[in-house]
This record gives structure tokens, sequence and C-alpha cells, in this order.
């Protein structure tokens, strides 16, 4: 089996959070999948199987360590990378377990870069509940939270919630426990918890915590970039048309997230990264 490894948002020659991608003659079983991504030991492994000749539809099953993953942004800018160079640039379909999305991969004088279309994204208020296991897990308090943007239960293509912190020293000091936080994350069926820090209108650095899939953290976390932008268009938040998202500075791991989106309420956003091979 042939187990690319590259790493999705990354920065030049550093950074990115890294994924696996297995590109399928035929498809396997989800014990194999899981097995191999369980050895693999990214955050996620994506598994993909052209359907039909003309191999521009792959249906596509994302792994992590621990469970599988209804859609990772950051596996998919992997794969549109892999695709790109292994069948050529252009638009490919993705078949997903819950919804099928657009991947467009693109040779660029520093690489492979690519380009996704989310699943329609959604939000809602947390609850109570919510609220007080996620915010005792990572030890905040209601003094810890920017008031300009409410936390929120985002979607994606996944669910996760955000919460938006005063203070960028808050950020960089996010802990947690591993197991108390797989405990919560999949009480509340979350992939991720993100915590965000507000730069400017259309630049936020975020960190993602990943307990769920047997992660502490996620350097790069494309499906929550997803969600939370269209949890900034419910709120009629004044992205103009795009915004930034870094990730990964406090773990060592520089990550640039870029998204683009409408004014229209539920739509798919796009997510573009560039992506480098980790040899």
């Amino acid at each position: 089996m042939d187990i690319q490894r590259i790493a999705a948002f990354s920065q030049g020659t550093e950074g990115g959070n890294p994924a696996g991608v297995v590109l399928l003659q035929q498809a396997i079983s989800a014990e194999e999948m899981a097995r191999v991504a369980a050895e693999v030991g990214y955050s996620e492994t994506a598994f993909a199987t052209a359907q039909g000749e003309d191999r521009n539809t792959w249906r596509v099953r994302y792994f992590s360590p621990e469970s599988e993953v209804p859609f990772c942004g950051h596996a998919t800018i992997a794969l549109g990378a892999a695709l790109g160079r292994h069948e050529g640039p252009g638009t490919y379909s993705l078949v997903l377990n819950d919804a099928t999305i657009t991947v467009d991969a693109n040779a660029t004088q520093e690489g492979m870069m690519a380009t996704l279309s989310s699943p329609p994204t959604n939000s809602r208020v947390m609850t109570d509940d919510e609220m007080e296991d996620v915010m005792s897990l990572l030890a905040l308090t209601s003094d810890d939270l920017d008031p300009r943007l409410a936390p929120a239960f985002i979607h994606g293509g996944a669910n996760h919630v955000v919460l938006p912190l005063k203070e960028r020293s808050r950020l960089a000091a996010m802990a947690y426990d591993l197991d108390q936080g797989r405990t919560v994350m999949r009480q509340h069926d979350l992939v991720t918890v993100m915590l965000v820090y507000i730069e400017g209108n259309q630049a936020f650095v975020a960190r993602n915590a990943f307990a769920s899939g047997g992660v502490l953290e996620d350097p790069a976390t494309g499906a929550a970039a997803a969600a939370f932008a269209g949890y900034l268009r419910d709120c009629q938040w004044p992205h103009n048309g795009s915004l930034t998202i870094r990730q990964g500075e406090d773990m060592g791991s520089p990550s640039l997230i870029r998204v683009s989106l409408d004014d229209t309420k539920g739509a798919s956003v796009q997510v573009s990264g560039s992506v480098r091979d980790i040899l």
C-alpha cells in the first residue's frame, strides 16, 4: 500500500498538518483503513478509491488513529495535492460518507496547492451542558471570552465548538487532559474544540483540541475553518468575502488557512492551502 505523507496548510518548507493519503484501485474494509491510520499515526489519513474510468470522482473516507471522521479539511487538501500530481491539475468530485464535495488541484511555482469546497455549514448556540463541560475541560471562565463573538456549536461537514478568547496569551496557554477531552468531545459528538483569537475582521489565530481522535492538538484544521467561516457568515460578521486563520504557531508548526465565502447562508465555503511532502 502506497501511503503518501503530506503536510497541508504549510508555509513554505515549514508547518502544516501531516496527513496520510492512500489512493486505492479497489476499496478495502473499514477495519483495514482503521488499522493503517493507527499505524500512520497522523491526526487523519484519507483513503480514496476511484469511481469509474475517468478517475474524476473518488470515494473518500477519513480515519484518525482512534475513529472514523466524517470530513477532514487538511486531509482533503493533502488528497487534492496527491490527485493533482498523479492524475493532473483540475477539479475532482469527492463522495464522502454524508456529502459530496469538490477539491481543485493547481500547480504553482512553489508546488501543488489545493482548494476544497466544503459541505454545507450551519451553527447554533451552545447548550448549557456543552458550555459547562468544554469550559471546565480547558479551565476557562467567562472572563476569558471575547464579547465580540459568542461561543457556538458550528458545523461544516463535521461538528465543532468555537470559543473566542479575549487575550492572545490565553490562547497560547491552552492545556487539557487528553482522556477527559476524549470523554467530553465524544459525549457531545464533537470532532474538535476550536479556540480562536480575533486579530481583525478577516484575520484570526486558532488552536484546535482533537481528543476525539486521540490527538491532543491539530496544527491546522480545515474542517473547523470551514465551519467557523460559516458561523461568521451566520453572525453577519464583516468578513468581506475572505479570511485567514493562522494555526499551529504555539506548537511549533506554523500553518496558514485561507477561506473564501459569499453571503449565502448555509452555502459551501472554499478552503485553500499549500502543501509540503514529509520525507
